[in-house]
């Protein structure tokens, strides 16, 4: 069975979108050849800045020949329904068969379908790939009509086996594939010819290209790490960095530079944001200072002299991005040393949102609400507003303008400059955490009750004028806001009723003259109370949907969690998903599991009979009327479970409570095998009815386990 070894090759590809476009070339040439009925053994794609490739093994010589039944109209069908039939198979009248149906006679086409030869198969299925190759962005250049994200310039298409390399007939738009290909652009830019991959493979590195975007990382790293290792030094590592600059080069040649001395003084952070996102440098410290003293570059040429004039030029271009760096450093420094006050006011003058008002507006709110969080959170609130009111200032800052992705960091900087509390600056540094599920949550109180404050306002100011998430559309970032409010509570084990707080949060936004639907909907205070409480209980439910799927990936099904968030209290989440765990680890033993069983068999004879009488059973029941001792074992095991749930509930001790329900698994069962509760006895009907009103409000005191599935 033949190879196949395809190489689209053109100008430089966008190396964020190479990764891609090799999946994608996979994807679509290995389904087309399944789907026209070639299999094949294995198949690996590749890219480099100006090629992709793809090397499909074990190939099908051939398709195999098929024969296909069609369906068509009954006997006796309208002649033009005969006739389209006819043409769509391409037979006359006497080729069909009349078969025997439900419906009657109908007739049937079969078609032979012969095979067809992997040369063919495969023009077919690659040209459809690349007129149809799914670029994020594509050009057209010159007469042509196709379009690809650079200008294509070749293309190699080639079957390949023990007898020889077969190029595939293939012309799009005047590129007609062949078996010849380019090495590096200016170390080896004749063409050559290939065989086979293998042959391809080697061909391309002994013309200067790494084809495998792997090796080429592993490549920069070890040589990157080897030269600073060799200086005492210590590369930062930034592993999206790597992945970046191995699709910016073919041949990758890496140089270790300094950093001129004038410039070491800049905060790190700085230093390393300004090389990578203008030069796509390494940051290289020195592991005894943690400064940032030299910089790795990665050329795609080897000079003669050692990539020393390289070097040269970087460090050129490096001084004058670093000199700009340091001009907003020191008069962002002099400015702060000042006071941060004038960068709060100039905040007036930006928008956050048109119906939500200026920066500075949300500012007072983030303030007046991190004060109330701040006892709940252990913080001080004075210092916890006084952070709140300085954790944006950076945002007016010439640093932050130039790299916004230092904002919150360079706060910190800042407010130590300022002479502000330690506090402050960790809060002004740690308020925008986590940013995602893998990121560090904020655990100094002062930072957390800022944090919780900063997305609390967030989610209630975009519910309350009813800017919400949809679908996968989530412009404003909400859904990883409530991701946060919910970490921030439960790592931290804070005990804070959200909706009370939501609530209070929704009556200060209506106080704000900017158009807000809690303010410019119903009539009068009851109207308005209405549109709050209404507003405040869907966002609720967001938190508990965005707390479903976080506790999911913990292990405690959807179901667990439903029977939680249906009980009172549903809006302390530390409490919920203690409840949770706990119900959760119950079910997870026999006894928790059967009672299940046990607890739906009483609750529905229980409803059915309470729908049948027209009445509910919520009397005690009376031991007096029990008569055998499977019931009597059950009013005793009730009496116990319910001295030791009620104060367990009331002191949080879950697991506790939870153990106490399931030993009723045992006189449950035994009472439903001994007693039938329809007794012809009314008194005993009565009383046994009002037992199993017992047992459901007990075990409906740990959770709601109706909602328990199975």
């Amino acid at each position: 069975m033949p190879d196949l070894l395809i190489e689209l090759f053109s100008e430089e590809i966008p190396a964020r979108m190479q990764g891609k476009a090799a999946a994608d070339l996979k994807k679509l040439v290995t389904d087309g050849l399944v789907e026209a009925g070639l299999t094949y053994a294995s198949a690996g794609a590749f890219s480099t800045p100006r090629r992709l490739a793809l090397s499909v093994e074990g190939v099908l010589a051939a398709s195999p020949a098929v024969k296909e039944e069609r369906k068509g109209p009954k006997v006796g069908a309208p002649e033009q329904a005969l006739a389209g039939f006819l043409r769509s198979t391409g037979l006359s009248e006497d080729q069909l068969e009349a078969r025997d149906d439900k419906k009657g006679q109908v007739w049937f086409a079969v078609i032979d379908k012969p095979g067809r030869s992997a040369a063919e198969i495969v023009a077919e299925v690659l040209e459809q790939t690349v007129r149809n190759f799914p670029w994020p962005k594509s050009m057209r250049w010159g007469d042509g009509t196709l379009r690809w994200v650079r200008p294509l310039h070749s293309i190699l298409c080639i079957l390949s086996d023990e007898a020889g390399a077969e190029v595939v007939p293939l012309d799009i738009d005047g590129i007609k594939a062949g078996d010849t290909t380019h090495g590096h652009r200016f170390m080896a830019s004749d063409a050559f010819s290939v065989t086979s991959f293998d042959d391809y493979a080697t061909k391309l590195k002994r013309a200067k290209v790494v084809l495998d975007a792997s090796e080429r990382a592993d490549h920069i790293w070890a040589e990157a790490t080897n030269q600073a290792f060799a200086q005492g030094m210590e590369v930062v590592e930034d592993r999206g960095l790597l992945t970046e600059v191995a699709g910016l080069v073919e041949w990758p040649v890496v140089l270790l530079g300094k950093i001129e001395e004038q410039f070491l003084d800049l905060p790190p952070e700085v230093l390393k944001t300004s090389m990578k996102e203008h030069q796509k440098f390494f940051s290289v410290k020195n592991p005894k200072t943690g400064r940032i003293e030299q910089y790795v570059t990665v050329a795609n040429i080897e000079t003669a002299d050692q990539g020393a004039t390289i070097l040269a030029g970087n460090g050129r271009v490096l001084s004058a991005r670093l000199a700009d760096a340091k001009f907003f450093w020191e008069n962002d420094l002099r400015i702060a040393k000042a006071g941060m006050q004038p960068w709060v006011d100039a905040l007036e003058n930006v928008t956050f949102h048109n119906k939500l008002g200026s920066q500075k507006e949300r500012i007072e709110r983030i303030a007046a609400l991190a004060r109330e969080i701040a006892p709940s959170v252990g913080a001080d609130p004075d210092l916890a507003e006084q952070a709140a009111r300085v954790a944006k200032a950076d945002l007016s800052s010439e640093m932050v303008y130039e790299f916004p992705e230092l904002q919150g960091l360079m706060g910190r900087y800042y407010s130590d400059a300022a002479g502000l509390p330690v506090e402050v600056g960790a809060a002004c540094e740690e308020h925008y955490s986590p940013l995602g599920p893998s990121d560090d949550v904020p655990t100094a109180p002062v930072s957390v009750s800022v944090a919780l404050a900063d997305k609390i306002d967030l989610l209630t100011g975009f519910w309350a004028i009813d800017e919400k998430p949809t679908g996968s559309k989530d412009p404003f970032a909400l859904r990883r806001a409530a991701l946060g409010v919910i970490r921030l509570v439960l790592e931290n084990q804070i005990r804070i009723p959200l909706e009370g707080l939501i609530v209070r949060k929704f009556d200060q936004l209506a106080a704000f003259p900017i158009g807000l639907i809690v303010g410019g909907k119903g009539e009068g205070p009851s109207g308005l109370d209405d549109m709050v409480g209404q507003v405040s209980s869907d966002l609720l439910s967001f938190f508990h949907d965005r707390l479903k799927v976080f506790l999911k990936d913990k292990g405690i099904r959807h179901d667990i969690i439903d029977a939680c968030i249906a009980m009172p209290n549903n809006d302390d989440l530390t409490l919920l998903v203690k409840r949770a765990e706990a119900l959760s680890e119950a079910l997870r033993t026999d006894d928790g599991e059967n009672l299940i069983q046990g607890f739906k068999r009483a609750n529905n004879i229980l409803s059915a009979e309470e729908k049948k009488d027209g009445v509910s059973y919520e009397l005690d029941p009376n031991i007096k009327f029990a008569e055998g001792d499977e019931e009597k074992v059950l009013f005793a095991a009730l009496d116990t479970a319910d001295a030791i749930i009620k104060p367990a509930m009331e002191q949080g001790k879950f697991a506790e409570a939870m153990h106490a329900m399931a030993q009723l698994r045992g006189p449950i069962d035994a009472f439903f095998e001994a007693v039938q509760v329809n007794d012809e006895n009314q008194i005993v009907r009565r009383n046994r009815l009002c037992l199993l009103h017992r047992i459901r409000t007990i075990c409906g005191g740990v959770a709601d386990l109706t909602k328990i599935e199975g």
